[in-house]
């Protein structure tokens, strides 16, 4: 039932996203996510405390957020299946953790931004997607920026909650986004949250493991696909770059992106006016254009359209063995 719910949950996503008029009515469940890890921040977080109190406090922040998730995602999914069409009304929940529309869509708005605008209104539209300074991007920087997104947010927001919902159904990936909106929230190397954000930070990184090597592979196989499209060098640039990143995660679509493209991306960069140097990936060009960002979300729906593939071969699987 898992992996059925996860497939019609990738449809619908795909067919509709999640509606702004819905969004602007009720919000977002990653919202809604992000009000309770925001409350236990500010009652639990206090400047006067140990670095250990800060780590203690900080688990059990993260354990409130990931039980409550947990909690009403299974009460919901267990009460909906009671009813006629329950498998539907479970797969449109399950939807909205699932962002295979949005991000093409914030993708793409980097690219249109750049060909109308120039750079300024590139930088505009890349913050939206990026924690980095957008003010320190020229537009080679601006297309690198929304290329990085696209490989390491394919990981995070679509193949993570994907991965953990066929195993566990709507609670697995309401679990997996409540863990990753902490770690975006809570999860940063600053003086408020360094401590607090600890736990956040390394559960994050252990539950993207298994999505960040599979989105690696997809995209690599979708390389396989396109003309322009290296699987080789995404396959070299993997193995040689990607554990070399400072994210233990990221580096692997980032390099299999970058190879993939004949492209080199990460490398320094600026975060909240601090310089953060880092491993690039890849050994390709640094000027990247729109057309290269164009190239990286043809290559995207290939990689995301091999992913629904792949679901729904293990759906038929498990329909066939019953």
């Amino acid at each position: 039932m898992a992996v059925l719910v996860t497939l019609l949950a990738l449809l619908i996503e795909l067919a509709v996203g999640y509606p702004d008029r819905l969004f602007h009515a009720v919000g977002h469940p990653v919202t809604w996510m992000g009000r309770l890890i925001g409350w236990l921040d500010g009652v639990l977080n206090h400047d006067y405390l140990s670095r250990t109190s800060r780590r203690i406090v900080g688990l059990i922040a993260l354990g409130i957020a990931t039980v409550t998730s947990a909690v009403v995602s299974y009460s919901l999914e267990r009460f909906l299946l009671l009813l006629p069409f329950g498998i539907a009304a479970v797969a449109l929940l399950s939807s909205a953790l699932i962002a295979q529309r949005s991000l093409y869509d914030h993708v793409a708005r980097v690219a249109s931004a750049l060909d109308e605008g120039g750079p300024a209104e590139g930088r505009a539209a890349v913050s939206h997607i990026v924690g980095r300074d957008p003010e320190s991007l020229d537009e080679y920087g601006v297309a690198r920026a929304a290329i990085e997104s696209l490989a390491e947010n394919f990981s995070d927001g679509v193949v993570a909650p994907v991965f953990w919902m066929v195993f566990l159904g709507l609670p697995g990936g309401a679990i997996y986004k409540a863990i990753n909106t902490a770690d975006s929230m809570i999860g940063h190397r600053t003086k408020r949250h360094e401590a607090f954000g600890w736990a956040s930070a390394r559960l994050d990184d252990l539950v993207n493991l298994p999505a960040s090597r599979l989105a690696a592979v997809l995209i690599v196989a979708a390389a396989a696909t396109m003309n322009g499209g290296s699987a080789r060098e995404a396959w070299r640039t993997i193995r040689r770059d990607a554990a070399r990143h400072r994210s233990p995660n990221a580096g692997y679509p980032e390099a299999a992106m970058a190879g993939a493209l004949g492209l080199s991306l990460a490398g320094p960069r600026v975060y909240g006016g601090v310089h953060v140097e880092d491993a690039t990936m890849g050994s390709g060009r640094r000027d990247a254009t729109t057309a290269d960002i164009r190239a990286a979300l043809a290559l995207y729906q290939r990689a995301d359209a091999m992913l629904i593939g792949l679901v729904a071969a293990i759906a038929l699987l498990f329909i066939a063995i019953a």
